[in-house]
């Protein structure tokens, strides 16, 4: 007997003994869906032969609808795990000194953006990254390559990718002094404090170049500065010109004119944005960086660090030998962050490549310029965490910034926000160079600020007229929507008391429709004119970000597991707790019996398309559904 066969409308229809058969099938991406699992985990399961029936047609799988998930036969024993590693090198969580991060750490190999510096030599380079994307740790790397000291510090790269690149890149090695400020902690209320800190910087950093002190090199009135620096007796005035006079000093004394690296240059800045000395810190910076960087003919290089490019407010004025790489810039985008090879290799090195997709789908889907990156910082603490994943990133900054300009956002950017939680991709102008006086003045700058501080990645990037940008943006991973809920959504608390929360969920878990309808009432009441021209897709965000308080839930929006798109799922992260379906309406100029039906309507349409198909599928067994009807500042409830 032949048996024959021919897919066609996402059916496979089998010919054989004169009878045909027809099998429904589903994507990739339905099955992940279904099973809960990612679409690269599901196929991997039918390349390996793991899925019945399931078939390649073309580049994709179609897989029968009726498939059973494979059972995980991959090894999730956390005592395996430890013992796998106890032979290995240690993490390197917080460890931001490089000669000993690449001598007593896993250290992943950045030294190739050495090379890439010495290939173009700008006078001086800006980085701008997220938070704890390896800006610290590069910048020591830099400073233990470039500087002079009377150790041999070559040791600390001749196992490394640039010693390999041959003798032009390590005649630079050893060769300058260098100037190096970090200005990580300087985070206070007053200018005064503020000052007096920066102060102590330059004091220490001073006492650590003692050849100085005695050089025969400098004159009686570099002494004299030296000996003012070194002790913090410097007036304002005198402090914003030490970058020029330090350099000058050190060349006058080496013969050779220092490198300058400041990391987390803005820090500061931020601070006197949100303390209310923002003019006081701005105006030092720019006197500061234009003696250190501006013109100055003792200066061989800089670097500088930072999170936010602040440029348009002229603290790097005139600073046309200023090269900037952003996120959005490719030039050395594979330097800060890990690339999936080194994360690939990280993985096998501690016995979890088997995680390599979990890890994807936590922690991966940044791009700075063409390159696809990791999240360092949480997929070193990912592995130290015998591989559970958790939101790690979410404990490592303030977000003080954000809480701002969302208190100034209006309905259309709650939307906008709501609309990526739901996992959509949204395009904006964006502004690499946003500065912090813009936040009221220009609210829709929070899209600027969420893909520079790391909270959005851009899907696809348009140069715009006028040299910015207009991007496609997203969330880039799981963790980034667990923290988007946290910090981004949670400050819906201005608006939202933790107690009304509390009183929702406990309406939520006890099916009373009456105190739940009470408690929505109030908030729609007390939220004075946002409501007043509302229309669906508000009360969708509205509702998204009063669920995102509850806690205990995978919180997702818009998805399609039955027969049509529910609004809003609350899936419980434990068994036991329940899992609700929200289905939301909204009408304008509607009587209280009209919104009554509207809400019963919605109540239905869970029922009828069967949104509650993926919280059956996943087992969860007492399953809550709401069907919610807002007019104005009124709402009705249909419980089923």
């Amino acid at each position: 007997r032949q048996r024959q066969m021919c897919i066609r409308d996402s059916y496979i229809y089998k010919y054989g003994g004169g009878k045909c058969k027809m099998i429904k099938m589903i994507s990739v991406k339905e099955a992940a869906r279904q099973w809960n699992i990612t679409e690269r985990r599901v196929a991997e399961l039918c390349r390996n032969g793991r899925i019945k029936g399931a078939m390649r047609q073309g580049r994709n799988w179609q897989i029968p609808a009726d498939a059973l998930k494979p059972a995980d036969k991959r090894i999730r024993s956390g005592y395996y795990r430890k013992n796998q590693r106890s032979s290995c090198m240690p993490l390197p969580i917080g460890v931001s000194d490089f000669r000993l991060a690449q001598a007593e750490y896993y250290y992943v190999d950045k030294t190739m953006l050495i090379k890439d510096f010495i290939d173009e030599r700008p006078m001086v380079t800006l980085f701008t990254r997220p938070r704890r994307f390896g800006k610290t740790l590069n910048m020591d790397m830099l400073r233990t390559f470039f500087e002079k000291t009377e150790q041999d510090t070559s040791v600390y790269f001749q196992d490394k990718k640039i010693w390999a690149c041959g003798q032009k890149y390590r005649a630079y090695q050893g060769k300058y002094p260098v100037i190096f400020l970090t200005f990580k902690d300087v985070k206070f209320n007053t200018w005064e404090e503020t000052f007096s800190a920066v102060r102590d910087i330059f004091a220490k950093e001073t006492q650590r170049h003692e050849e100085l002190r005695t050089s025969d090199r400098c004159d009686e009135y570099d002494e004299r500065k030296y000996a003012r620096l070194a002790e913090g007796n410097v007036t304002e005035v005198e402090l914003s010109s030490a970058l020029a006079d330090l350099s000058a000093m050190l060349h006058k004394h080496h013969g050779t004119a220092p490198v300058i690296i400041i990391d987390e240059y803005d820090t500061p800045i931020q601070q006197g944005y949100m303390k209310g000395y923002y003019e006081e810190i701005t105006l030092f910076m720019r006197n500061l960086f234009s003696g250190g960087f501006k013109d100055n003919k003792h200066l061989a290089f800089g670097f500088l660090t930072g999170i936010l490019r602040v440029a348009k407010e002229s603290i790097f004025s005139g600073m046309n030998n200023l090269s900037i790489n952003s996120v959005l810039d490719h030039k050395y985008s594979a330097y800060f962050g890990f690339t999936p090879d080194e994360v690939r290799e990280m993985a096998a090195y501690y016995g979890a490549s088997d995680k390599y997709d979990e890890i994807c789908e936590w922690y991966d889907g940044y791009r700075f310029g063409k390159t696809e990156i990791f999240n360092p910082w949480s997929v070193v603490n990912y592995f130290s965490n015998e591989c559970e994943p958790r939101a790690f990133w979410v404990s490592t900054g303030s977000n003080d910034v954000i809480g701002e300009v969302l208190a100034e956002a209006d309905e259309e950017i709650y939307h906008r926000l709501a609309s990526l939680v739901n996992g959509e991709t949204i395009t904006t102008y964006i502004d690499t160079g946003v500065i912090y006086p813009q936040i009221k003045k220009n609210p829709s700058t929070i899209y600027s600020f969420l893909l520079v501080t790391g909270y959005l990645k851009a899907v696809k990037t348009t140069l715009s007229f006028n040299g910015d940008f207009m991007c496609e943006i997203s969330l880039p991973n799981r963790e980034i929507a667990l923290v988007y809920h946290k910090e981004i959504l949670q400050k819906f608390e201005t608006m939202i008391p933790q107690s009304t929360a509390i009183a929702v969920q406990e309406a939520i878990f006890s099916g009373d429709n009456r105190k739940l309808k009470t408690q929505i009432q109030t908030l729609l009441m007390e939220s004075v004119s946002l409501f007043d021209t509302a229309g669906e897709n508000f009360y969708h965000g509205f509702m998204l970000g009063l669920c995102a308080l509850l806690g205990g839930f995978f919180v997702t929006s818009n998805r399609e597991p039955g027969e049509g798109r529910y609004d809003i799922q609350l899936k419980p992260v434990k068994k036991g707790l329940p899992g609700i379906i929200i289905e939301l309406k909204a009408e304008k100029n509607g009587t209280e019996e009209s919104l009554k039906r509207l809400s019963e309507t919605a109540l239905k349409q869970i029922q009828d398309k069967q949104y509650d198909t993926e919280l059956r599928t996943a087992g969860v067994e007492a399953i809550y559904k709401y069907g919610v009807a807002f007019c104005g500042k009124r709402v009705e409830i249909a419980v089923g």
